[in-house]
């Protein structure tokens, strides 16, 4: 990055954590937008402070996505900001958060991040590499599973992951709140099982995702090609 940060931990465990979600009207972050966001910070011997956001995305939601996360075009508009507005105020706490050392959690957060930066792009704002000169550090325990359990078989959604790392069952997924607090729990309880991964520093937590991820990408489309399926998995992280 640009700035200096030099409070960032030199080991994870003690680290301050931003974690990062949101829900949206689609699954193509190049179209489709942000509705609601939410911003979790935990740090040692501190309550987690949260903000959240609902936002108009001057769209329609279909149906498909208000089944996933309950928010109507409806109710956005009647009770959400301007999307622009959470838009600036989402990647300024974010940037805040890097500059104040927190390493940015999120599940998938490619997704996450591709939703923010594309909306900012689209209404001529300054972009998350824009403002910080580059990325902070980042966290992403689909990327670290992936990485530290690579030949484990069956599903890696938040849910099974949750299941998998001794976190219970039953939660309330697709509210942002809910995926960013279950996604920091699950952050944590890796670094508690995986002491490679507690050992690394902030820098070379985004240099391992960004090879692991690599890796299991080229993988992925090598075996979509096997089965006469387009090979588009991006093979580049995080964005």
């Amino acid at each position: 990055m640009s700035f200096n940060t030099p409070n960032l931990p030199t080991e994870l465990f003690d680290a301050k954590l931003l974690g990062f979600d949101t829900e949206t009207t689609g699954v193509n972050p190049r179209q489709d937008r942000l509705v609601t966001a939410a911003l979790i910070s935990r740090e040692p011997g501190r309550e987690d402070e949260q903000r959240l956001w609902l936002a108009d995305p001057g769209v329609e939601i279909p149906e498909a996505a208000q089944r996933v996360h309950g928010i109507t075009t409806e109710k956005a508009r009647a009770e959400g900001l301007d999307l622009r507005i959470v838009l600036e105020q989402v990647a300024a706490g974010i940037v805040e958060g890097w500059r104040q050392g927190a390493i940015l959690v999120g599940f998938n957060i490619s997704f996450d991040l591709q939703i923010l930066h594309f909306g900012l792009e689209r209404l001529g704002l300054p972009t998350l590499i824009d403002r910080a000169g580059g990325f902070g550090p980042i966290a992403d325990p689909l990327v670290l599973d992936r990485k530290f359990d690579r030949y484990r078989r069956g599903k890696r959604t938040l849910t099974d992951l949750c299941t998998v790392y001794d976190l219970g069952t039953g939660r309330d997924f697709h509210q942002a709140d809910a995926d960013v607090t279950a996604t920091l729990d699950l952050f944590q309880a890796q670094l508690r099982r995986y002491p490679t991964l507690a050992g690394f520093s902030a820098a070379q937590l985004n240099e391992e995702q960004a090879l692991a991820h690599e890796q299991w990408a080229t993988s992925f489309n090598d075996w979509l090609r096997s089965k006469g399926r387009v090979a588009d998995v991006s093979e580049t992280w995080p964005l």
